[in-house]
């Protein structure tokens, strides 16, 4: 609040006022079409988004990740597991044939 300053033993008013009061749009914000944003505001806001979006971007990345990973994981114990048992057929024939004795 300006205050008034004394010069001379008289009361004068200062230089510093404040700035005139737009009732209307006080009053019916929503009718108000010029607003002035806060750069400070709106660069936090702004930045917020942008670090939301590339954790989300991380976060799909690394699900896909994970899914490259269970594939390949798959993919290895159904190979394993087939050669498991082409081995232990292999083997199982080889006993069968000692069997019957045609390596004797």
């Amino acid at each position: 609040m300006a205050s008034p300053k004394v010069m001379n033993g008289t009361l004068a008013a200062s230089d510093e006022t404040f700035p005139a009061a737009d009732a209307q749009a006080e009053l019916h914000p929503a009718q108000n079409k010029d607003f002035q944003v806060d750069p400070v505001s709106s660069d936090v806001a702004t930045t917020f988004l942008e670090n939301k979006e590339r954790v989300k971007e991380r976060r799909k990345k690394k699900a896909e990740e994970r899914k490259h990973a269970l594939k390949t994981l798959k993919s290895t114990i159904i190979v394993s597991g087939a050669i498991l048992a082409v081995v232990g057929a292999a083997f199982n024939v080889t006993k069968k044939l000692k069997a019957t004795s045609l390596f004797n």
